[in-house]
């Protein structure tokens, strides 16, 4: 029976393998199931990798059927959910949809959920319309988080004051579980026990700046380094990156993986994680590396400043510079810096436990439920937290 439990809407554009989706499991693996029943609704067909997972946690999907958010008949879907589903709180991850979703949910009047919605990344990501929309309806939320600092500061200055930061993390034992397959996946990938392996988890889009990933590991390669490549991940650009990768003959130094479910494992291999992002939020596959004490080379963007101290447990250059991207390749190469590198980054990795931001977003849940017009139902036993 879920009558005396919060039921909350998690609401996405697509279930796809990136990092705020991916957070949608972190919290269900973590949170309070006694006190709270969660459901989601998604968009895009072609981003449903998280659907089984999800589902097999006990979350119920909702797919809305579109291929677009630029086709109003999932308003429509949503707008039957939503008097269906009797929810507590609706909560929004994908800023492409906020807008609509506000404007929804108010005109449900007195009895209409609370609303609550994360900024995943900075707002100079985002498309002029949706930065626009955001800014005319970031008044109709009940509640607004932030996955960082920086991101908090990229909101608009009049909302900003109204942003709450939540710094998300991960389940560490679950990641950490993966640590005795080093060996193995080192093989899979090609690795020699003196090759320094560099991994990158990042989508095939414009913002992750392969071109300067791939520019960077010919111009390290070229100096002799002991140094192989692996990245995973799938996205519209991906025509362009094999492209400028065969163009680039890096060959099998760089394995371009294509979209892989075992993110973690494949990190457990690695020597180095590495982007080459314009912007970021903050990623769960930094998080993961520095879990698994696994150093960062990366520009010093959004989230990435927030995280990672470079010299510590990672490394932090200037954004687009590929040159400097392959002086970083280069220092990790040396095994007593990466040696100090890794024990930072494993006492880093202890900062992002899901359980504090899981522990604070349900309170909130709990919070907004009780003071606003939520659909009416038996009153909710104190429940006490795990």
């Amino acid at each position: 029976m879920t009558e005396d439990r919060v039921r909350v809407l998690w609401m996405v554009k697509g279930l796809g393998p990136g990092g705020a989706e991916r957070l949608l499991a972190e919290h269900t693996s973590a949170g309070d199931r006694r006190a709270f029943h969660y459901e989601a609704a998604f968009l895009l067909p072609w981003k449903r990798h998280l659907v089984t997972e999800l589902d097999a946690l006990g979350v119920r999907v909702h797919y809305l059927d579109v291929r677009s958010e630029l086709d109003p008949r999932w308003l429509t879907r949503l707008a039957r959910l939503l008097r269906r589903g009797r929810f507590d709180v609706v909560h929004v991850h994908s800023p492409s949809v906020a807008a609509p979703v506000r404007v929804l949910v108010r005109l449900r009047g007195r009895q209409r959920p609370a609303l609550v919605y994360t900024e995943h990344n900075t707002w100079p990501s985002y498309r002029a319309a949706t930065r626009i929309a955001n800014r005319l309806t970031y008044r109709l939320d009940d509640a607004t988080l932030a996955v960082s600092e920086d991101v908090r500061g990229s909101v608009t200055r009049r909302a900003r004051p109204g942003v709450e930061v939540v710094v998300h993390g991960i389940d560490l034992a679950r990641v950490r579980a993966h640590v005795p397959e080093r060996d193995v996946v080192r093989a899979e990938l090609g690795a020699g026990a003196d090759d320094v392996l560099v991994v990158t988890i990042a989508n095939l889009r414009a913002g992750k700046a392969y071109p300067d990933l791939l520019a960077a590991a010919r111009l390290a390669l070229d100096r002799g380094l002991p140094l192989r490549f692996a990245a995973a991940g799938q996205g519209p650009l991906e025509a362009e990156i094999r492209a400028e990768h065969a163009r680039l003959d890096l060959g099998d130094r760089f394995r371009l993986l294509g979209y892989r479910e075992d993110a973690a494992r494949l990190l457990s291999g690695a020597d180095v994680f590495a982007l080459a992002s314009q912007h970021e939020g903050l990623p769960v596959a930094v998080m993961e590396a520095l879990a698994l004490g696994v150093p960062v080379v990366a520009p010093a963007v959004g989230g990435l400043r927030e995280a990672i101290t470079s010299g510590e447990d990672g490394i932090l250059v200037d954004a687009g510079r590929p040159q400097a991207l392959a002086d970083a390749f280069a220092a990790v190469c040396d095994p007593a810096r990466r040696a100090r590198l890794a024990d930072g980054a494993r006492r880093a990795g202890e900062r992002f436990s899901s359980r504090a931001a899981v522990e604070r977003v349900e309170q909130l849940y709990r919070q907004l439920a009780d003071i606003t017009g939520a659909p009416a139902r038996p009153p909710r036993s104190p429940r006490p937290r795990r």
